[in-house]
C-alpha cells in the first residue's frame, strides 16, 4: 500500500497533478535536512527549545529582534559580575536600541565583538555562554506585518546570531532560489532590518557536494553574511581533517530527539531508513556546522571574523555617498588566521603566506591585526603593526582598505619618518580605541641617495647612513613591543642583502614577518627564503576557481586571416627597413617595426572588430578591455591612432543626428538608439604619461564610471589592479613568471554570469606559461597536502580553459547551427515551439550557455562552414536564440502545471520572458517604466503562491482558474499603457486575494503548533460542513458549525495521534494498522469530549488524519 502511494505520487509528479509532492516539499526540506541539523547542533552543545515566553526554561522572547530576553539579562549578570542589575537593565535596552540603525549592525557588532567593558560574550571560556537552537522561529515586523522564517535559529547568551536555511537534495533551484530570495526580497526590505542586523552568520545548504564546475550555487552548503543588497555565498571547505569526525560530540538523549520531532510534527520520521543516514556528522550540512558552529570556531569568528567597510564614492551627478558592507571571512582567512597562531606557539616568527590573486590578502592582513592584537595581549605584549609595500598606487589601495574597515592609518613619508616611528615605543590609539596599521612604501626610499642605507649595529640597533645618526631601538623591548610587519607582494623579491627591507627587518630580531603573495616564491630563484622563511599557509587558483573567488581563463589565438594581415605588414615593413638601411634583418629594431602606423592600425582593427563582437556575442556592454603593448612608444602611438578613430566617428554621428532631425516622422523608424552610440573610447596609462591625479581619474573612468571601454597599457596596472568589468585582455608583449601570471590574472575577477576571462593571445604565451604553472604546481606540491579537489593533468588547465571542453563545446555548438534554423527568427520559434520534452531543450540552453563568448574561437577555427553558419546567426545571435530556448521551457513547465501554483509561476515566467522579449524589440520609455511595475508586481503575486502550503483549497484553486483565465484573455503582452496598467490593477487584487488565503493559514497554523497537516485536515472538515449545510439531507456537521469549536476538539485529537506514533513511531509503515489505530484514536476523544458521530463521520476525520501522515512519512525519501 505505501509503495503503491509513492508511485502514484511520482506518477502525478511526472504527469499532471502536481500538487500533493507541492504539498510535502516543507516535509521534504524538514525531515531530510532541518530536523537532522537541530539535532546535530545538540550534539554540538547546544540545547533546543520548542517554546518560549515566562515559565518557559528560555524566558520571554521579544518579538521586535528575537532576543530571549531572561536569557540575554541573565548572560550578562554573569559575566559582568561586578556590575549592578539595575545598570544591565539599562545597558541591554541601549544595545538593543542599536538594531534598528541603517548600519548593518555595526553599532552592535562593536559592542558584540569587545572584549572590555560590559562583555555580551565570554570568548576565552565558550561554556561560560548559553548555547541554544530552535526551528521555524518567525521574524516578524510588527508593524507591517512582513515576516520571514528561518528554518533553524542559534542563540548565543538569549542573542539570535546565526540562523540556517535548509532545501532538500536534488532541487536544482533550491540554493538559487534562496540566494535570490534572500538578496531580493530579505535584504532590500527595512521590516527586517532589526532581525537581519542582530544576525551574523547566515548558513544555506541542500544537503549535498558542492559543484565545483558551477560558478553559480546550485547546490551545497554555504555561509554570508547580510548586506544592504547582497549576501554572497561563500563556500566552506575544512582544512582539518580530524576536525568534524574528532570533535567531542555530546550525545543526544531521547527526550531531545523526541522534543525536536514532536515540534517538527514528524515522530514518524525516526523509524524511516533514510533518517539514520542523514543524521550522521559526515553529511555536507553537518560538516558546515561543526565547522562554523562549533563553540570554539563560532565565538572566533565573532570576535575577529566580520568586518565593515565604508568608503566614499560620488554618483554620476558628483555628490560623494558614503556605502557600508559587512565582509564575513572567507574559509581560506580563517585557516591562515589559525595557521599563523600555531607558528607563533611553536616559536616561529617569519613565513610566507601564499594565496592567490583575488582571495583577500589585504583583508586577510586586517583580519590579522585584530586577532594577533588578542593573541599578544594574552602575553601582556602590545603589538605594533606595519604594511609593507613597494608601489605608490599599493600603498594608495591598502591606505584605503585598511581606512574603510575601520583601522587608524598612518603613513611614512621618508626615512627619517620611519625610523623615528619604529623607535617610538609607544602605541598611538584612536579616542574610539581603533586599532592601528602603518603602511609604508619603501619605493619612496629607493628614490633617495645612497646604497646602504640601513646598517646593522648590534643586535637591536641601527644606523642610517646618509644621515649619520644611530637609531637604537633597544628602548622597544622594555616594554616588550612586538612589532609585525606584513609584506605584500613578497614574489618580487627582496634582496636579503643590502636593501632597504632586508636590513630593516634585520635589525629588529624579534619582529614578525609575514610574507603575502599571490604566487609562491620559488627556491630555485629566489634568495627571499633567506628572509621570509618556509609556507605558513596556500590557497591555489583551483579551490579559488572552484569556490567562485576567481575564473577560468579562455586563451584566444588570432583569427587566422589577421593573423596573416598582421605578419605580412610586419614582414614587409622589415624588408623596408633592410632596403632603406642597408642592413641584416636581424640587426632591425624590432620595436620600431611594431610602432609604426601601418601595423598599428591593422592591429586596431581586429582589436575594435572582436571585442564589438565579443559585446554581441556576451550580451553584455559593460564589459571593458585591456591592451598591453610592448613598449611605451607603440602604447601612445596606438592611443594617437585610436583618438583619431574615435573623434572621426563622433564626428560621423553627429551629423547623421543633423540629417536625422531634418527627417520625415515615417523615415526615422530606420533608426533606433543604437544607431547613435557612442564608440568604443580608450585612455592611456604610463608611468611617464600625465601625472598621478589624470591616471586616477582615467582609472575612476574605467572601474566606476564605466565611461571608458578600454585601457592601454605597457608596465602599469599588470599587478594589483582590480576591475571586475575587465574581461578581455589583448596581450601584445611576452612575459614569464610571476609577471605573467599577475598579467593574466587582471581579466579572473567574477562578473555577472561569465565562465571565462578572455586572453587574446599575439605574443604566444603558451609555452612561457606552461613552464612557469608547472613550476608553480611543484611548489605547491612540496608545501600542501592534498587540496581534496581533481586536479587536471594538465597544470595549464588549472588556470587556462581545457581544450578539450572547448572543442566539445564547439562541436555541440557546431551540431546545434546545422540543426536548426537560426538564421531566420520566426523558423527557429516555430521548430522550438515544436518541442514538447524539455530535457532537450535543457540540453540546448546549456550548449548556447556555453557557447556565450566562443565566437572569437570559432573564427580562428579555420571551418568556414562554421563560421559562416555563425556569421550569419539572426541579429543579436546566441542570446536571442538562449532567450527563446528559455521562453519555451517556460511555457511547457505553464502546461504542466495544471490547475495548481506551478502555473502561477509558469504564467508569470512566460509574462517575464514575453516582456523582455519586448523590451528588447524597442518600446517607449513610457511604457518601460509601467511594464517595470508590472514586472515587480508579477514578482510578488509569484512569491505569494510558492508561500501556499494548502493547494487543494477551493478559494485558492478557483482564484489560479480566474488567474488563467484572465492572461489566456488579455494575453501576455499588454500593447499600450491601459492595457498594462490594467494589468497591474489586477495583478494587485490577486495578490490581496492570495495574502489573505496565506494569511488565514498562518493564523490556523498557529493554532496547531505549527502543524501544517492539521490546517489541511482543518479545513477540509470546513469545507464539508459547508457542503452538508447546502445539502437535503440537514447531517450535522463535523465535530461543530464553529471553526473555533473545530480547533478545539481537532487539537486534543492531534495531541492523541502524536502520542501514538512518539509511541510507535513505526506505526506508519503498516498503513493498515495505523488506519485502524487513528481511527481508535478518533473514537476515543468524541467519547471523551462528548461529541456525537456516525461511524462515516469518524472514518471520515480519521482517513483525513491518517492521509496527511501517511503522505508525510512518504515524502521523506522524495
Amino acid at each position: 500500500m505505501i509503495l503503491n502511494y509513492i508511485v502514484n505520487i511520482r506518477f502525478a509528479f511526472l504527469g499532471k497533478p502536481v500538487f500533493e509532492l507541492k504539498i510535502m516539499a516543507g516535509f521534504n526540506e524538514c525531515t531530510r535536512v532541518q530536523v537532522p541539523a537541530a539535532l546535530h547542533l545538540c550534539r554540538l552543545g547546544y540545547t533546543y527549545f520548542a517554546e518560549c515566553g515566562e515559565g518557559t526554561p528560555v524566558g520571554r522572547l521579544d518579538k521586535n529582534n528575537n532576543v530571549l530576553t531572561d536569557e540575554f539579562l541573565k548572560a550578562l549578570v554573569r559575566l559582568n559580575p561586578e556590575q549592578k542589575l539595575h545598570d544591565l537593565q539599562i545597558f541591554a535596552k541601549f544595545v538593543l536600541s542599536k538594531l534598528g540603525s541603517d548600519d548593518l549592525g555595526r553599532e552592535f557588532y562593536q559592542v558584540l565583538s569587545s572584549n572590555s567593558g560590559i562583555k555580551l560574550i565570554d570568548f576565552e571560556n565558550p561554556e561560560n555562554n548559553s548555547w541554544l537552537v530552535t526551528t521555524e522561529l518567525p521574524c516578524e515586523n510588527q508593524e507591517t506585518g512582513d515576516s520571514f522564517r528561518p528554518d533553524i535559529t542559534c542563540f548565543v547568551n538569549g542573542l539570535p546570531l546565526a540562523f540556517i536555511e535548509v532545501k532538500k537534495p536534488n532541487n536544482a533551484e533550491g540554493i538559487v532560489a534562496e540566494q535570490s530570495r534572500t538578496n531580493q526580497k530579505r535584504l532590500p526590505n527595512k521590516s527586517f532590518r532589526r532581525f537581519l542586523n542582530i544576525t551574523q552568520l547566515m548558513i544555506f545548504s541542500n544537503n549535498q557536494e558542492y559543484d565545483n564546475a558551477n560558478r553559480v550555487p546550485v547546490q551545497g552548503a554555504f555561509y554570508a553574511c547580510i548586506g544592504k543588497q547582497k549576501a554572497f555565498f561563500n563556500v566552506f571547505r575544512e582544512e582539518d581533517e580530524k576536525f568534524g569526525p574528532k570533535y567531542p560530540y555530546r550525545e543526544v538523549s531521547e527526550d531531545t530527539e523526541k522534543l525536536i520531532l514532536k515540534h517538527r510534527n514528524c515522530l514518524s520520521l525516526k523509524c524511516h531508513p533514510e533518517y539514520a543516514t542523514n543524521c550522521k556528522v559526515t553529511t555536507p550540512t553537518n560538516r558546515i556546522l561543526t565547522s562554523l558552529l562549533s563553540k570554539e570556531r563560532f565565538l572566533f569568528l565573532l570576535r575577529y571574523g566580520f568586518a565593515y567597510v565604508e568608503k566614499t564614492v560620488e554618483k554620476d551627478d558628483g555628490e560623494k555617498i558614503k556605502t557600508l558592507e559587512k565582509h564575513v571571512m572567507r574559509y581560506q582567512q580563517l585557516f591562515a588566521s589559525f595557521a599563523i597562531r600555531r607558528k607563533l606557539d611553536e616559536g616561529v616568527k617569519s613565513g610566507i603566506i601564499w594565496h592567490t590573486q583575488g582571495s583577500g590578502k589585504t583583508a586577510l592582513a586586517y583580519y590579522s591585526v585584530k586577532s594577533l592584537t588578542d593573541y599578544f595581549a594574552k602575553k601582556s605584549v602590545p603589538a605594533k603593526f606595519y604594511f609593507i609595500v613597494d608601489r605608490i598606487d599599493l600603498m594608495e589601495q591598502a591606505c584605503d582598505e585598511f581606512a574603510a574597515r575601520g583601522l587608524v592609518v598612518q603613513t611614512v613619508e621618508d626615512r627619517a619618518q620611519l625610523m623615528a616611528d619604529i623607535k617610538n615605543t609607544q602605541l598611538v590609539k584612536s579616542a574610539d580605541g581603533r586599532l592601528e596599521i602603518t603602511v609604508v612604501n619603501i619605493q619612496k626610499f629607493a628614490e633617495d641617495h645612497g646604497i646602504a642605507i640601513v646598517i646593522p649595529c648590534g643586535e637591536n640597533s641601527f644606523y642610517v647612513d646618509n644621515e649619520k645618526a644611530p637609531v637604537d631601538i633597544s628602548a622597544g623591548y622594555n616594554t616588550n613591543l612586538q612589532r609585525i610587519f606584513f609584506i605584500d607582494e613578497a614574489h618580487r623579491g627582496y634582496n636579503p642583502e643590502g636593501a632597504f627591507l632586508a636590513n630593516l627587518l634585520s635589525a629588529d630580531k624579534h619582529a614578525i614577518k609575514l610574507a603575502l603573495t599571490g604566487t609562491p616564491l620559488l627556491r630555485e630563484e629566489r634568495e627571499s627564503w633567506r628572509v621570509f622563511g618556509d609556507y605558513i599557509h596556500t590557497y591555489y587558483y583551483d579551490k579559488s576557481i572552484a569556490d567562485g573567488y576567481t575564473l577560468k581563463l579562455m586563451r584566444e589565438p588570432i583569427e587566422t586571416h589577421y593573423k596573416e594581415t598582421l605578419q605580412g605588414i610586419l614582414d614587409e615593413l622589415e624588408n623596408n627597413s633592410a632596403n632603406q638601411i642597408q642592413v641584416k634583418k636581424s640587426d632591425i629594431d624590432k620595436d620600431k617595426i611594431i610602432e609604426h602606423p601601418k601595423y598599428l592600425n591593422a592591429l586596431l582593427d581586429y582589436i575594435i572588430d572582436d571585442f564589438t563582437s565579443f559585446r554581441v556575442e556576451c550580451d553584455d556592454k559593460s564589459i571593458g578591455a585591456m591592451i598591453v603593448c610592448k613598449t611605451n612608444d607603440q602604447a601612445r602611438k596606438l592611443f594617437e591612432l585610436w583618438n583619431e578613430r574615435y573623434d572621426f566617428a563622433l564626428s560621423v554621428i553627429e551629423k547623421k543626428r543633423e540629417e536625422v532631425a531634418n527627417m520625415a516622422a515615417e523615415k526615422l523608424m530606420h533608426y533606433n538608439a543604437s544607431f547613435f552610440e557612442k564608440p568604443l573610447k580608450a585612455s592611456l596609462i604610463l608611468h611617464d604619461e600625465g601625472d598621478k591625479k589624470e591616471r586616477k581619474e582615467y582609472i575612476v573612468d574605467y572601474k566606476k564610471n564605466m565611461t571608458t571601454d578600454f585601457l592601454i597599457v605597457n608596465k602599469m596596472l599588470l599587478t594589483g589592479f582590480d576591475a571586475n568589468r575587465l574581461k578581455k585582455l589583448y596581450l601584445g608583449r611576452k612575459l614569464d613568471g610571476h609577471d605573467l601570471l599577475q598579467a593574466l590574472t587582471r581579466v579572473n575577477r567574477p562578473y555577472k554570469d561569465f565562465k571565462y576571462g578572455y586572453v587574446v593571445d599575439f605574443v604566444d604565451i603558451k609555452e612561457n606559461f606552461d613552464a612557469t604553472n608547472d613550476r608553480y604546481l611543484r611548489e605547491l606540491n612540496k608545501t600542501t597536502e592534498d587540496s581534496g579537489l581533481e586536479l587536471s593533468a594538465d597544470p595549464g588547465q588549472v588556470i587556462i580553459e581545457n581544450p578539450e571542453e572547448v572543442k566539445q563545446q564547439i562541436k555541440e555548438l557546431t551540431d546545434f547551427l546545422w540543426n536548426f534554423p537560426t538564421e531566420n527568427y520566426e523558423e527557429f520559434r516555430e521548430v522550438i515551439d515544436g518541442i514538447e520534452d524539455k530535457e532537450p531543450l535543457y540540453h540546448l540552453r546549456k550548449i548556447l550557455e556555453d557557447a556565450k563568448g566562443l565566437g572569437n574561437r570559432i573564427r580562428s577555427s579555420g571551418n568556414v562552414e562554421l563560421q559562416d553558419k555563425y556569421k550569419n546567426m539572426l541579429p543579436g545571435g546566441i542570446p536571442v536564440l538562449l532567450r527563446e530556448v528559455e521562453r519555451r521551457i517556460a511555457a511547457i513547465n505553464f502546461k504542466e502545471g495544471n490547475d495548481h501554483s506551478e502555473d502561477v509561476s509558469g504564467i508569470i515566467n512566460t509574462i517575464l520572458d514575453s516582456l523582455d522579449f519586448e523590451f528588447r524589440k524597442g518600446i517607449s520609455e513610457e511604457l518601460k517604466i509601467i511594464i517595470n511595475s508590472l514586472r515587480e508586481e508579477a514578482e510578488k503575486v509569484r512569491a505569494e503562491f510558492d508561500a501556499n502550503f494548502d493547494k487543494k483549497e477551493d478559494k485558492f484553486v478557483n482564484l489560479i482558474e480566474e488567474f488563467k483565465k484572465y492572461f489566456r484573455e488579455h494575453g501576455y503582452i499588454p500593447k499600450d499603457k491601459t492595457e498594462a496598467e490594467g494589468s497591474i490593477f489586477y495583478l494587485k487584487d490577486v495578490m490581496s486575494k492570495i495574502k489573505e488565503i496565506n494569511r488565514k493559514n498562518r493564523a490556523l497554523k498557529s493554532h496547531y503548533k505549527d502543524d501544517e497537516k492539521f490546517v489541511r485536515i482543518h479545513k477540509r472538515i470546513v469545507e464539508a460542513n459547508e457542503v452538508r449545510a447546502q445539502s437535503d439531507k440537514k447531517e450535522r456537521p463535523l465535530l461543530s458549525k464553529e471553526e473555533f469549536e473545530i480547533q478545539k476538539s481537532l487539537i486534543e485529537i492531534k495531541d492523541s495521534a502524536d502520542d501514538l506514533f512518539e509511541k510507535n513511531p513505526g506505526i506508519v509503515e503498516n498503513e493498515d494498522k495505523l488506519r485502524k489505530d487513528i481511527l481508535g484514536c478518533v473514537s476515543h476523544k468524541f467519547m471523551d469530549l462528548d461529541l456525537a458521530a456516525s461511524l462515516d463521520d469518524r472514518k471520515f476525520i480519521s482517513n483525513l488524519i491518517s492521509n496527511e501522515y501517511i503522505n508525510q512519512y512518504n515524502s521523506y525519501g522524495v
